[in-house]
């Protein structure tokens, strides 16, 4: 049975750093505050001019490179993001145009920081079907744009950055992405959302002044919600594969807070060193977040062939999931 492997990795992240200390000048905060709560220590800033298709681009580039693939071959562009360069069209579209990818077809998926593992399942089943034979994925935020920076609660938390894979098909049972467990609870939109500039609240003088258009949370809540509904995720991919949680070499999963990280995998029983820590230097970098950490992981030599990786993502939705994958 022909299923998806990942062929190829790449991540980009802006020059710029912005560390908890610069925040002391802009914010009501301390680097110790920041830390201590989130394990966050500095993030990256686009810079002027810069988009986020622009970073998902370069980021692409690294996955083709390592994949041995040309734009040219794709047959299928997915980015998640919840922060595209404009409203319409998609922010796939304008990667698709910079890359030169003329046979692909392309469209975004709007998963907040699942965004990438939920675009991972959709390149999955289309070459699992020979729908698609070479398809790229890029998980990608300019969040620094979509933040509050008077709100220490928010501007604190999240980075700029991008990360890509490139995916073909593959007959060795041994390799490939084996399942994929995602979920959705729309009771809880309102713990973490962009209130303004949709069709409830459109874009208008007031809703700027109110700063709706602006990231809104509730960190207690999210911190509760992951670390119950992530643990479960991972157990029922375990679950489905007749597996045992001592199989798990590897975690790759977004960062949003290392507490809940941490938290999840005491919960799930994994040593945190199983799992490529990245928070502490680019922040929630949202949808980009777990195909960077991916990226790390591998160019760092830390994945070997026959590992199991087990993935974890959730965000605003709320949206989560897991999957596992034989590297």
């Amino acid at each position: 049975m022909t299923h998806s492997q990942i062929l190829g990795t790449g991540a980009y992240a802006p020059k710029r750093v912005l560390t908890n200390r610069d925040l002391e000048e802009m914010v009501a905060t301390t680097d110790e505050w920041i830390a201590s709560r989130t394990g966050i220590k500095e993030r990256r800033i686009a810079a002027e001019g810069e988009d986020t298709s622009d970073m998902a681009v370069v980021a692409a580039r690294h996955a083709l490179a390592m994949a041995g693939c040309r734009a040219e071959d794709l047959d299928m562009i997915i980015v998640g993001t919840i922060s595209a360069d404009m409203p319409l069209p998609s922010c796939a579209v304008l990667v698709q145009a910079k890359l030169g990818a003329t046979r692909a077809f392309a469209f975004d998926i709007s998963a907040a920081c699942s965004g990438s593992l939920f675009a991972l399942s959709i390149a999955d089943r289309f070459i699992e079907t020979g729908a698609a034979r070479r398809v790229l994925v890029i998980g990608a935020e300019l969040l620094s744009r979509l933040v509050d920076w008077s709100d220490r609660n928010t501007c604190v938390l999240f980075g700029d950055a991008a990360g890509a894979m490139v995916l073909g098909p593959t007959s060795d049972p041994a390799r490939g992405l084996l399942s994929f467990h995602l979920h959705t609870d729309g009771t809880a939109a309102d713990i973490l959302n962009i209130p303004g500039g949709g069709s409830r609240h459109p874009q208008s003088a007031e809703v700027l002044a109110a700063n709706m258009h602006k990231v809104h949370m509730n960190g207690r809540e999210i911190y509760k919600y992951a670390v119950r509904v992530l643990p479960a995720a991972i157990q029922e991919a375990l679950d489905a594969n007749g597996l045992d949680v001592s199989a798990i070499d590897h975690v790759v999963s977004h960062q949003a807070n290392a507490r809940i990280v941490e938290s999840v995998l005491e919960r799930v029983g994994v040593p945190i060193e199983k799992c490529w820590l990245n928070l502490d230097r680019y922040g929630n970098t949202s949808s980009a977040s777990l195909p960077i950490s991916l990226d790390e992981a591998n160019r760092a030599g830390r994945l070997k062939p026959g590992d199991l990786i087990a993935m974890m993502a959730i965000g605003a939705g709320m949206a989560w999931g897991s999957a596992l994958m034989r590297w």
